[in-house]
């Protein structure tokens, strides 16, 4: 073998232990993760959640937001009874005719939808005020957490609360009142986390070769504060969802044209007492498996991230 052939040969094998040292951390995370049985319970059944609200106009029977295809005479039917079309309702119909299979399959997507696209929208911008308040420091940080405690002061449902009943109902409105409720635990996290991190060597020797402050925040700082709002992240969506139910219950949220899961049970709620127990039931049932499970996993990897709580 040539020394051209002994160099390719060995830059090969370096090249295969370094992907093999990339892949360690990973491996290593995933098999602590599936040591929890009830996390990867919790995993699987968010996967088939999310597809059931992906392909919600594919595997729903019905399509509860067409007014040509829902009638009155379907109204309150019994699970297993066949409604005017000649399908079958296997969970039965709301007050409205709506078949309960094919309007909670849509209710999860708006649940869904609305959860994590405001702890989304919240995550970004808790980051940006938490790295900056730790890395600014003095001033800037004291103003930043003045506004974060003044936040964090009021209860999430009543900031909720006004501000639906000043903006109004509809998805952008919730999305919107989420997002208010929920940046100041990220930015919170963060900041405490940041806090940490920018007293290490790293962060030192990047000022020192005169990075710029976005970079140095963004580049060097922020991945190395992720694993924590990776979790805070996971939470906060469950929180999200479980709100949005609340005030859609409370008839602020969603309206009747886009039922929620929230607003599902709010629809069913008076007529549990004559009997008409699945309007409201099945919905519950679903939205607690899906907080549930959201809990599962983001406690599982609270677990995970953080070696100080590991058995």
């Amino acid at each position: 073998m040539t020394a051209t052939d002994q160099d390719i040969t060995e830059n090969k094998k370096q090249d295969a232990q370094e992907f093999e040292g990339l892949q360690t951390p990973f491996k290593r995370f995933l098999s602590d993760f599936c040591e929890s049985k009830l996390a990867v319970l919790g995993f699987l059944v968010i996967v088939g959640i999310a597809l059931l609200a992906i392909f919600a106009p594919l595997l729903t029977p019905t399509d509860p937001y067409d007014l040509t295809s829902v009638t009155i005479l379907d109204s309150r039917l019994a699970p297993g009874e066949k409604m005017m079309s000649g399908t079958v309702a296997y969970l039965g119909t709301d007050g409205a005719g709506r078949d309960m299979v094919s309007a909670m399959i849509y209710g999860l997507r708006i649940s869904l939808g609305v959860g994590i696209g405001s702890g989304i929208i919240a995550m970004l911008i808790g980051i940006s005020f938490g790295l900056l308040s730790a890395y600014a420091g003095g001033r800037v940080d004291a103003l930043f957490m003045r506004i974060v405690d003044i936040q964090l002061s009021f209860p999430a449902i009543l900031v909720a609360l006004v501000l639906l009943v000043t903006l109004g109902k509809g998805v952008d409105k919730t999305l919107i009142a989420l997002v208010v409720v929920q940046w100041a635990y990220y930015a919170r996290t963060i900041r405490g986390t940041a806090l940490v991190e920018r007293r290490r060597e790293y962060i030192e020797s990047a000022v020192c070769l005169g990075l710029s402050k976005n970079r140095i925040m963004f580049r060097h700082l922020l991945p190395n504060c992720i694993a924590p709002m990776i979790v805070v992240g996971t939470m906060q969506v469950a929180h999200a969802i479980s709100l949005e139910a609340t005030l859609s219950f409370l008839g602020l949220g969603m309206p009747q044209t886009e039922p929620s899961l929230g607003r599902l049970i709010s629809n069913g709620f008076e007529y549990i007492l004559s009997g008409k127990y699945w309007i409201s039931v099945f919905p519950g049932l679903a939205l607690l498996v899906t907080i549930v499970s959201i809990n599962l996993v983001g406690d599982r990897l609270r677990d995970v991230l953080n070696p100080r709580l590991q058995k």
